[in-house]
């Protein structure tokens, strides 16, 4: 007769019967997080114009592309933004003169996103605001180790 272990001391630790809940769990607190600090920093960068903190790496990325551009469907891909919402931040960002796009045809419909002189290096003014906000909402939960463990699980998450 074989015994089975017992749970995991994860699974003690949180009561779960079924340790596949830890997924449900990962999930669960990942929508959590975002929900608490996602608007306390977008705050921070409103003083700088920027409505939302994908504003700073769609700058990024675009400073980062340099004169060639960025193809918005690259974009899409490297920020995990679904189109719609994409398109939604290009056009309000080129409103409010931080880029330009160029429309392309190939057989379909493609765009090419430039900075504009309002926008170029705007992402170096905003970082001392955006750094400060995220030490602030989120440096004083984690040890720097902890925040290196946590980055590391995220990045498993994503291709």
């Amino acid at each position: 007769m074989t015994t089975r272990p017992g749970p995991s001391p994860n699974a003690a630790f949180f009561g779960d019967d079924d340790e596949a809940i830890a997924y449900n769990r990962a999930w669960f607190n990942i929508m959590r997080a975002h929900r608490k600090f996602h608007p306390r920093i977008a705050r921070a960068l409103k003083s700088h114009g920027i409505n939302d903190p994908i504003w700073y790496e769609i700058l990024l990325e675009l400073e980062r592309a340099g004169a060639d551009g960025q193809p918005m469907a690259a974009l899409e891909d490297k920020l995990f933004v679904p189109q719609y919402a994409l398109s939604r931040h290009v056009a309000r960002m080129e409103k409010d003169g931080l880029l330009r796009r160029e429309f392309i045809a190939d057989g379909r419909r493609k765009q090419i996103l430039f900075l504009t002189d309002r926008g170029a290096g705007l992402h170096t003014k905003i970082w001392p605001t955006y750094w400060e906000a995220m030490q602030t909402e989120i440096g004083q939960h984690l040890t720097t180790e902890e925040a290196y463990a946590l980055s590391r699980l995220l990045i498993k998450l994503l291709p």
